[in-house]
Order: structure tokens, then C-alpha cells, then sequence
């Protein structure tokens, strides 16, 4: 059976939807960068997205090629899941998407390597005629978090957010946002098929204890 990792490590991406405290190992990912409104039709995000499974597949289907990946074991490819910042701000203002800044990506097997995206990336291309040049291989260890699952749509995040800060309020932590330290999402759900009252999505931020 494939390895599916939403089954193997259900407490990081099946949690309650209630806040609740994780410390999330160091994970490899194929990783897209990108600026905008991520609901442009045909925008950076949407090709960002186009690039990232197109990447993903070549690498899953890799055994039925001539390139070997060491170690490799068939799997499932796991969701698509994004960081996001807005240049001068703490948190996330949803009203002005034009202001984001993405790192659109989806987890690697810990037996993929950079050598190994590399193939993937220029093997994608060539068959889909896709410039996928800007996947690069990310390294992202968020250590203690605070998570929750997000049922609904994207703008309906704030509330679910803020019961998320008051959790850590009465806990003794904060939010640890900054530099390498993002709001991450993971999408449980395909927007394309499901309405958006219906949504699923993890969101996750890093903290810290309160000085």
C-alpha cells in the first residue's frame, strides 16, 4: 500500500478544530516563491501551482522510468500547502491579497533529494512544456506550534485565528511570526470540487513562550 502521510502523521495534518499545541519535525518540500493575489486567473499563483504538481507526479512516477531515486517507495503526494506574509505586518490583513507574499509548496519523502528535484524539474518541463526552473528544494522546521483545523472559506480565517491567539493568551505563548517563521496553510480539500462553506484547511503558526 502507498504511503499516504496525512494517514502516517495524522496529529500534523488531521487536527481538531480547536487550538492545540505541536512541535513539527524539520520537512523537506518542493517550493514555489511568488508576490499577489493568489485568485489572479492565471496569476503567479496558478502557475506556481501548475509547476509544483507537475514536479510532484514526475517525481512519483519516477520508478516507471529509467531514473532510480534511491531508497524510494511508492506514496501517496501529499497536499498542497502554502506560507504567507504581507511586507510590514504581523499578522495577515485578507482584504488586501495583492499584498501577499507565498511559498507555495508540497511535502517531499525525506528520500528525495536536490539532485533529484532537479531531474524532476527539468524531466516536468520537457514533457509538460512548463518552465518549472523555479521549484527549488525547501527545508522547513517549524518546531512548536499552535494549529487548528479551518472549516470554511479562506476569508472567514480571521475568527479562527483569533481563537487561536486567545488560546496562547491563556497559555503563556505568542504568535513567533517573522522571517522564516510564516502562517502556513495546508489545503484538505479541492476548491475546484468543493464549495467553499465545505472547506477544509490547516493553519499553523509558529510561537514561543511570553518573555
Amino acid at each position: 500500500m502507498a504511503f499516504d502521510f496525512k494517514k502516517e502523521y495524522r496529529e500534523f495534518y488531521l487536527p481538531k478544530n480547536k487550538p492545540e499545541l505541536v512541535t513539527v519535525p524539520a520537512a523537506n518540500y518542493i517550493a514555489v516563491r511568488g508576490t499577489g493575489d493568489p485568485n489572479e486567473p492565471d496569476g503567479a499563483y496558478q502557475r506556481a501551482i501548475a509547476v509544483l504538481y507537475a514536479v510532484a507526479y514526475t517525481l512519483k512516477m519516477s520508478y516507471k522510468t529509467d531514473y532510480r531515486i534511491r531508497g524510494f517507495y511508492e506514496y501517496v503526494v501529499p497536499p498542497l500547502e502554502g506560507f504567507w506574509e504581507q511586507e510590514g505586518r504581523d499578522g495577515i490583513d485578507y482584504s488586501d491579497k495583492a499584498a501577499f507574499r507565498w511559498i507555495s509548496v508540497i511535502r517531499l519523502p525525506d528520500f528525495v533529494t536536490q539532485a533529484d528535484l532537479r531531474w524532476a524539474a527539468e524531466t516536468a518541463g520537457k514533457k509538460k512544456k512548463l518552465d518549472c526552473s523555479a521549484a527549488e528544494f525547501l527545508t522547513v522546521d517549524e518546531g512548536l506550534c499552535v494549529q487548528i483545523m479551518h472549516n470554511g472559506p479562506f476569508d472567514d480565517e480571521p475568527a479562527t485565528v483569533a481563537l487561536m491567539d486567545r488560546f496562547l493568551a491563556e497559555r503563556g505563548y505568542e504568535n513567533d511570526l517573522g522571517p522564516g517563521r510564516l502562517h502556513h496553510e495546508i489545503y484538505l480539500s479541492d476548491a475546484r470540487k468543493v464549495p467553499p462553506e465545505k472547506w477544509k484547511t490547516v493553519i499553523r503558526h509558529p510561537i514561543r513562550e511570553k518573555a
